[in-house]
């Protein structure tokens, strides 16, 4: 019965995940190019909220899921009651040092952190609500409020300012206020499923539990969350410092448009962490190492076919839309920071191996090394050359392929394992091939005809080419399914 629940709430979870994926992007095409400016600030708000509220929850929803297997009912609603706590008052502490560098710092973005403090107070308690909701096999509908409202909220607030209707600063505080609303829901949502009881004597908790480990353990997790939103935020924030607001949301709207690529690996990381996580447990090393290339190889495979399809057509695509003159701007920042997708999706499950190996430290040290290849790229990127926010999507791109690198060659000393086979570069040899001859046929005056016959080509051609040589497993097993049914 417990399986079939966690089931059912991952399915909906997927599906939460797609439907806000799909509203992201069709807000990318139609809205948020009409005023990239605004978008660049909301983004920078983000940004800077994603940054602080790791430093606010410091490792305490984590800490939740790790310490409340050993503890009875009493005592886990105690440790629930002092993260609650916990964040109030490092929420605090933040607060008077944001007021302190507000008083000793000026520059043009500064009143913009007033609006991200609150989300980022939202953001923590969000989280924490999730863990437990977690617990509770109750995850769907805080991942519904979490992930939909905003992407609802924020196009309808864009056409309002659009209109006139709403100034800049009224705009950005309505955003502010939907994320308040969605921690209000949130917080009746987990209560009525989960009561909890504000004792404020943690002696009682802290001597079943050793309080020098339960801090440990959140140090480690707050650093791990600070460093990878560092590592995958860094852009946003540094953009409008060297750049303007108007390119950080050309920029943001790429990033939007790029991560579509990835949606079908979400679903997949979810549904096979737990059996490489077995697979490791019980050291069976040969059926990882075939359920790593297998995986590897089916990721490259979807990863690939749509990349092909974005490549090919999304020039044609985009000059079809009203809003082309402002979206070309985006072409190339989609197609660098999408091959960057593309290369995470290919090389399999590397963070889940280590993560659930007695070697996941070294995710934190992965992490770092990204941190320290994107910032230092970037530098170079903005001082030496005159490419723009094309060079940061560079720096992104040869960031993530150092990084992957750097944990392909962690596991391959440590378990022998490596994704790729001969398969895998048969696959690269058919894409990069059918993906240079089609890109460079004779092209149709007509748009639509065009974009229906070069991605349609390249559909056909690397679908057929690769399921005759029978090199992805999944694709001939459900092609010939199918085959079967229509004869």
């Amino acid at each position: 019965m417990k399986n079939k629940a966690t089931a059912k709430q991952v399915f909906l979870y997927s599906l939460i995940n797609y439907l806000g994926t799909a509203i992201g992007t069709l807000s990318a095409l139609f809205i948020y190019p009409l005023d990239f400016d605004f978008l660049g600030k909301v983004r920078y708000v983000d940004n800077i909220s994603q940054l602080l509220f790791p430093v606010m929850i410091l490792g305490a929803s984590h800490a939740l899921i790790k310490f409340y297997p050993s503890l009875d009912e009493h005592k886990k609603k105690d440790l629930f009651t002092y993260s609650l706590l916990s964040i109030a008052i490092i929420s605090a502490v933040v607060l008077v040092i944001l007021f302190l560098f507000s008083n000793f710092t000026t520059f043009e973005s500064l009143h913009l952190y007033w609006f991200a403090f609150p989300i980022a107070i939202c953001l923590a308690y969000i989280e924490l609500f999730k863990k437990q909701a977690n617990d509770l096999q109750k995850v769907a509908v805080p991942t519904l409020l979490e992930k939909l409202i905003p992407k609802i909220i924020l196009p309808i607030l864009f056409l309002l300012l659009l209109r006139d209707l709403l100034d800049t600063e009224e705009t950005i505080g309505l955003y502010v206020i939907g994320y308040i609303v969605i921690l209000i829901l949130t917080t009746v949502y987990i209560f009525r499923h989960y009561k909890p009881v504000f004792r404020f004597d943690f002696k009682p908790l802290f001597a079943t539990i050793s309080k020098k480990d339960y801090f440990r353990y959140s140090l480690y997790a707050f650093t791990g969350s600070i460093g990878s939103m560092l590592a995958f935020r860094i852009d946003g924030i540094i953009i409008p410092q060297f750049f303007s607001m108007e390119a950080n949301g050309v920029f943001s709207n790429g990033v939007t448009l790029a991560s579509t690529l990835q949606i079908p690996a979400i679903g997949m990381f979810a549904l096979y962490a737990p059996i490489i996580s077995d697979y490791l447990k019980s050291e069976n090393y040969t059926d990882l190492n075939r359920k790593y290339k297998e995986i590897a190889k089916l990721l490259f495979f979807i990863g690939a076919l749509l990349y092909s399809c974005i490549f090919i057509g999304i020039e044609d695509l985009f000059r079809m839309l009203p809003s082309y003159e402002k979206l070309k701007a985006t072409v190339p920042i989609i197609q660098i920071l999408g091959l960057s997708v593309l290369i995470n999706m290919a090389t399999g499950f590397n963070s889940e191996i280590i993560t659930y190996s007695k070697y996941y430290r070294f995710n934190l040290v992965t992490i770092l090394i990204l941190i320290a290849l994107n910032l230092s790229l970037n530098l170079v990127f903005i001082y030496y050359t005159d490419m723009g926010i094309t060079g940061i999507a560079i720096a992104s791109l040869l960031a993530m392929l150092l990084f992957n690198i750097s944990k392909l060659v962690f596991i391959y000393k440590k378990f022998g394992l490596l994704p790729f086979d001969a398969a895998f570069l048969k696959l690269l040899i058919i894409f990069c091939l059918s993906g240079f001859a089609v890109y460079f046929l004779p092209t149709s005056p007509v748009l639509w005809m065009n974009l229906v016959y070069k991605v349609g080509l390249s559909l056909v051609i690397n679908v057929m080419v690769i399921y005759r040589l029978r090199l992805v497993y999944q694709l001939n097993f459900w092609l010939d399914k199918l085959l079967k049914k229509t004869a």
